[in-house]
């Protein structure tokens, strides 16, 4: 994961959304359809002044044989979600409908900045679990609306495939999240904008960023 790209996160995330979204309808049966959904988000800034609302999109997978159910929601976790404010309640709200319907969900926060609100926390996880990303999952068919799947992820490690639930008929479906980082980062033009010389926004703890800075190294002498 490029920790640079994490200043461009509202070109990047509706690049995650709409690439997501044909890979998984790629997987559906012919009674299964994804689509993207949005809701607003009102972010304040310093000086107590307000933005205009930003547009969060998200995922549904709707079942078209029983009238566009909701069977599963996949979230692409935002700062605007783990810091104060209309964004983290918003997204506090959806994971209750989620849980409250019986609807699969699914968060997958490759962002550092803010405080973790997935459903699973961090401090819940064991310390010497890789915390730079984590994707969660809840499962509608599980009695136990306690249990989740984890997915802990490192800055270090190509990102991981997930699996995303669907129907209890159904098997998962998967979702390669590393190649869509990367036609991200190659739609975006990012290898002609971001400035590698200083360093990413929010900073990397020591340990990884002695990682990036030998990485970026051996960049420069290709």
């Amino acid at each position: 994961m490029d920790p640079y790209l994490e200043r461009h996160w509202l070109d990047v995330h509706a690049s995650l959304i709409y690439l997501a979204k044909v890979g998984l309808q790629r997987q559906l049966g012919d009674d299964l359809v994804a689509r993207s959904k949005e809701r607003l988000v009102v972010e304040p800034l310093i000086y107590d002044t307000v933005s205009d609302p930003v547009r969060q999109r998200f995922i549904e997978i709707r079942d078209a044989s029983s009238g566009g159910r909701v069977v599963t929601v996949i979230e692409f976790v935002s700062p605007t979600n783990k810091l104060p404010g209309d964004g983290r309640m918003q997204y506090r709200r959806k994971q209750d409908e989620c849980i409250n319907a019986r609807v699969n969900l699914v968060e997958i926060d490759l962002t550092r900045e803010g405080q973790r609100e997935l459903l699973v926390s961090q401090a819940e996880l064991p310390p010497e679990c890789p915390m730079s990303y984590m994707a969660c999952a809840y499962r509608a068919t599980w009695k136990d609306a306690g249990r989740k799947e984890v997915d802990p992820i490192s800055i270090r490690e190509r990102l991981p495939a997930i699996k995303i639930p669907l129907r209890a008929v159904d098997p998962d479906v998967v979702l390669d999240l590393q190649p869509l980082i990367d036609e991200s980062y190659l739609s975006g033009r990012y290898d002609r904008t971001i400035d590698y010389s200083r360093p990413p926004i929010p900073p990397l703890d020591s340990q990884d960023a002695d990682w990036a800075d030998q990485l970026l190294r051996a960049a420069a002498k290709r």
